[in-house]
């Protein structure tokens, strides 16, 4: 009975170091918990998700937030040509009441109310890769997109001799973006190169089959054309793709914009003449670190540069190009 009692006696004071150590592992769960639930929350609502150009703008995005210790979300339509989905999306993204904003706008008009409506609740929002066309945004943290569209254009008349006709695959009609890469090219040609003539622009949301198309009927309205601009990842692919198709690989030259395996393979083939890369990863970081900034009531520059580069067969394994592109 003695033994019995002893091994009974022996069972509950383990016991009772058991639940004291469970209790003390509860308690720093929950110091845990709130120390998670402290941090400052910045919800991050991006263009799209379907091209791996987001996807970098994520990782830079995660690298600040882990550097600055802020609570992050990345969001962002399916499609590019998504806007009313983008906008329920910055409606939730509101709906959280986080400390700040990060958005990359679809259609600069379309978002307006929702951006008032931050300002109204003292939610500072930080534009990125596009703007919008309002002074709402404390910073604004984007490639010089006219300047990166000069540059394309001054490749492309390298490529065609400064002569002959040529097109534009664009992304879309709506975002800043977009208007900056068009008009940046447009205005390059037709103000340095008289003896080129841009005979079509096109817009394809973004997505590489519909540019596709858009790039093939282009090319039998003009059997003469000589080079096809695309805008973005999607838009440069569909034309890649269109001039495969069309049997016209080396007959019509093809400079685009951004990166990706695709691009990148299809410059390494020959099948691209070059690209424009931004700095993706550097967008997502910048963002995050404008917002956390402006959150610690320091100022920020309005307009935070993120840089381009230049890149084709010569340069593409170049240190700098490579730290520049995504795959």
């Amino acid at each position: 009975m003695k033994k019995k009692s002893l091994f009974l006696s022996s069972l509950l004071a383990v016991a009772m170091i058991l639940g004291a150590c469970g209790s003390d592992e509860k308690s720093t769960g929950d110091k845990d918990a709130d120390a998670k639930s402290d941090q400052p929350y910045i919800a991050i609502v991006s263009k799209g998700f379907q091209h791996q150009f987001w996807q970098a703008v994520k990782k830079g995005a995660e690298k600040a937030a882990d550097e600055y210790n802020v609570k992050i979300t990345f969001e962002g339509p399916e499609s590019e040509a998504q806007v009313d989905k983008q906008i329920e999306m910055l409606k939730a993204a509101l709906d959280k009441k986080p400390q700040a904003i990060g958005f990359a706008a679809l259609d600069s008009k379309a978002s307006i109310n929702l951006l008032e409506e931050a300002k109204s609740k003292k939610i500072p929002v930080v534009a990125f890769d596009s703007g919008v066309e309002s002074d709402i945004p404390v910073a604004t943290a984007s490639t010089d997109n006219e300047a990166a569209a000069a540059l394309a254009a001054d490749k492309m008349a390298e490529a065609i001799d400064g002569k002959g006709e040529i097109a534009l695959i664009v992304q879309d009609q709506t975002s800043l973006t977009a208007k900056q890469r068009r008009d940046g090219f447009k205005n390059q040609i037709e103000s340095k190169y008289p003896d080129i003539k841009i005979v079509d622009i096109q817009y394809g949301g973004g997505d590489h089959l519909k540019s596709t198309d858009l790039a093939k009927t282009i090319m039998q309205a003009h059997p003469d054309l000589k080079g096809m601009f695309g805008t973005n990842e999607g838009s440069a692919i569909g034309v890649v793709n269109a001039v495969q198709e069309m049997k016209k690989t080396g007959k019509v030259i093809v400079v685009g914009f951004d990166s990706g395996k695709q691009q990148l393979d299809a410059i390494r083939s020959g099948l691209m003449y070059g690209a424009v890369t931004q700095n993706p990863e550097g967008i997502g970081y910048e963002t995050v670190k404008a917002a956390v900034e402006t959150l610690d009531g320091k100022t920020v520059d309005k307009q935070i540069d993120t840089g381009f580069y230049w890149y084709d067969k010569e340069n593409i394994d170049s240190d700098e190009i490579k730290a520049a592109v995504y795959e």
